[in-house]
Parts: structure tokens; sequence; C-alpha cells
């Protein structure tokens, strides 16, 4: 798949803010505003050795929902390994990329075992302390049902302000619409039932720094942001894991019921 999709459209970009061995960014959110205080209280920004690197999803007081490319590289072999716990943090319970909420570590990295590519990217993240819930740190429920085509759904985070932009202090969003699993297959080959694309105008949508990121419909997460085809905001509908499609492994993995 990601061959096929490198050949028919120059470039598929993971939107990982930090260089990696495991994923070569190219992610404000594109065409977003500035998010209120306390509009996403799950919003967490993923911080790889203290720099925000991609974003997160709190779903219980001890969990985080993110992208798998955000939490691995390939070490000189070749390998997909694992980040050390110590080398991520969470911030949780601000919009300013740079200071403000609680700074939790983390105690473990729980990576989807069929993660390739663009598939199953999907990832969880156990806090050594357990959240403190508050106006500025809630959890989001998980999609309690499959997402619809055609519908419209919110994402948020601190990605790229445009391709190859800059990264914004404060947390963005912008709303964009689901395609079905046919409609994806025939805009950007990636009909998959693990996937959701996301359709948007021209100079709108994901960015580097947005991955792990949530996607917000009837007030769930259904979404966790995973790719860009062609370049942020380029017309090509953008690439998020199917959290509905992931619901059992990720109950299976944590405390939400």
């Amino acid at each position: 798949m990601f061959t096929h999709l490198l050949h028919v459209f120059g470039s598929v970009l993971l939107l990982a803010a930090a260089c990696q061995a495991a994923a070569v960014p190219d992610g404000r959110v594109v065409g977003g505003q500035d998010a209120t205080k306390g509009q996403f209280p799950y919003q967490v920004s993923l911080r790889l050795r203290g720099s925000h690197n991609c974003g997160g999803s709190i779903i219980s007081r001890n969990y985080v929902l993110t992208a798998a490319h955000c939490v691995v590289y390939l070490d000189t072999n070749w390998e997909q390994q694992v980040y050390a716990v110590s080398q991520i943090t969470v911030r949780v319970g601000t919009n300013d990329r740079f200071s403000g909420g609680a700074l939790h570590h983390i105690a473990q990295i729980i990576v989807h075992e069929d993660y390739m590519n663009f598939d199953n990217d999907v990832a969880l993240i156990r806090v050594e302390s357990p959240f403190i819930y508050s106006g500025n740190v809630q959890p989001i429920p998980l999609a309690s049902k499959d997402t619809p085509g055609g519908v419209d759904v919110i994402i948020s985070g601190w990605g790229r302000l445009r391709h190859q932009g800059d990264l914004p202090r404060y947390l963005q969003w912008n709303t964009l619409r689901t395609l079905t699993v046919d409609e994806c297959e025939k805009s950007i080959a990636w009909g998959v039932p693990a996937g959701l694309c996301l359709m948007h105008e021209a100079n709108n949508g994901a960015c580097n720094g947005d991955s792990g990121g949530p996607a917000l419909y009837n007030g769930e997460v259904v979404g966790v942001a995973g790719f860009v085809v062609g370049g942020c905001g380029n017309i090509y509908p953008d690439g998020y894991a199917r959290v509905y499609y992931h619901v059992d492994w990720i109950k299976k993995h944590t405390d939400v019921e």
C-alpha cells in the first residue's frame, strides 16, 4: 500500500513533527483556528525528548490513544523499535504547546501488533500517575458505532500551519468531512476497513505534528491522525485510523470498559 500510494501521488507523509528514521515528516492544523480554553480537554501533546512530536487523546485516567508511528523508530538494522518510556512525556490541560497544564511521565507503550506502514496505526500510552480530571483535562469516549461517510468531524492539534511551515504555539482545530471506504479507495487507493479518510478543501487539513491526534464525531473519538497525501493542505483526503475498528483492541489493553 505504501509503495502504491507513493507511485500514484508522489509523496505520502506521516504526520509526526520530529524527524525520525521511521517516519521523516513533511504536523497547526492547516486552515484551522485557535481553540478556546477547555474546548478540547482530551487533547494531549506527546513529547519526544521534551519537544512536541504528536497529538493524542485521553481515554481514561491512565491511558492515552495515539498513532503507532509516533512511538516507534527504525534502528541501524532497519528493524522497528519502540522508544524507551524515558524518551516520551505527555502534556495535558493546556492549549499552549510550550507551557501550562501538567506534564506526565509514562510507564508503558503498547503498539498494535499488526501495525505496518499505514495499517493499524494505533498505540496506547500508560502514564505513571493518573490524570487528575478538571475542566481542562477530561477523557473522550471511544467510537460507539461505525463512522458513516458524509458527516462533519472536528480535528485538533499543534501540527504545522502549512506544508513545511511552522508549528503553532496554540492548539488549532478544523472541520473535515468523512468519506466512505469506497470513496477513499477511489480517491487515494486506501479503501481499508481500518482506515478513515477525511476530506477537505485545499489549504485545510492535518499536517506534521497532528499525528496521533483525534477526529471527533458526536462527542466521541472516531479517528487517529496518520498521514497526508501530496503534502499538507492538498486536495486529497487525509488518512486516519478508524477507532471503531480498533475498539476491542483498545479495551483489551487498557482499563476502558
